[in-house]
């Protein structure tokens, strides 16, 4: 995957209750319908997930998920040309995933809740974006502590991907993780020292759409939380975010334009 220009990620939430879109997209056909419309709008990469891990939010079961993401990723593989992620943490839905059609795996426990997915990605030798979290979606916002937030996340990170890297996973992107397990404060701290990623010497995805890190700080809605997030997407762009996934398909690869058009003119 060509990330040597920054690229968008779409997001399609098949699930009733995630932050900003639980609900809106839980029909086939309105999953369809909006994955269309995000690759229409230039999105690179559609990331489907069938699990909502916002704060608090329910378990559901492994069926389950597989009965929400499986019949959308079969259907879109059918129909668009544009890489589908599967955006999960448990093997068994990434592998039945990639036999439907996925061709990445976005795990938000970089493979630290299911001992089997590093294994599973390798065996499909599929690209593995591996997320850095601090406890789990059920208590990860209840005080969430660190000695140094950027060390012990550049260092989390960084034993991932040799550990990705021994296994057989050739294509390694990492996450720093916003909103997973981290303060406003920890949150604007990996941001403002995004650039120390690059020496990783892997590519960046940023989520950083609409979360609370935007809203609670500007003390809006979510709703009214698009101006803030493309003010944060161009802050990421300029200090090395490769992928940016996104509700907002076209405000995202407005900023992706114009950042190469300054790019270009330097």
């Amino acid at each position: 995957m060509d990330v040597s220009s920054p690229i968008v990620m779409g997001i399609l939430n098949i699930t009733p209750d995630s932050f900003s879109d639980g609900g809106r997209y839980v029909s086939p056909d309105d999953a369809i319908k909006r994955a269309k419309q995000m690759d229409d709008e230039g999105a690179s990469i559609i990331d489907i997930g069938g699990y909502s891990s916002r704060p608090n939010a329910e378990d559901v079961s492994e069926q389950e998920e597989m009965d929400r993401v499986i019949p959308i990723i079969e259907k879109l593989s059918q129909e668009t040309d544009r890489p589908l992620s599967i955006d999960t943490f448990r093997s068994r839905v990434a592998d039945e995933s990639i036999k439907a059609g996925a061709s990445l795996v976005n795990d938000i426990s970089a493979g630290s809740d299911d001992v089997n997915m590093i294994s599973t990605v390798a065996k499909h030798n599929v690209p593995f974006i591996a997320m850095h979290k601090q406890g789990q979606p059920s208590d990860m916002q209840n005080n969430p502590q660190y000695s140094n937030v950027l060390e012990e996340v550049y260092s989390y990170l960084k034993h991932v991907i040799d550990k990705c890297k021994s296994s057989g996973i050739d294509d390694v992107f990492i996450d720093p993780g916003f909103g997973f397990g981290k303060s406003l404060t920890h949150n604007y701290q990996l941001l403002n020292q995004l650039h120390r990623f690059k020496s990783l010497d892997v590519p960046i995805m940023i989520g950083i759409s609409r979360k609370s890190m935007i809203y609670k700080s500007l003390n809006i809605d979510v709703k009214d939380a698009l101006n803030g997030t493309t003010f944060l997407h161009a802050f990421s762009l300029n200090n090395g975010a490769n992928i940016l996934r996104v509700h907002d398909v076209k405000e995202a690869m407005e900023c992706v334009r114009l950042f190469g058009i300054i790019n270009e003119n330097v």
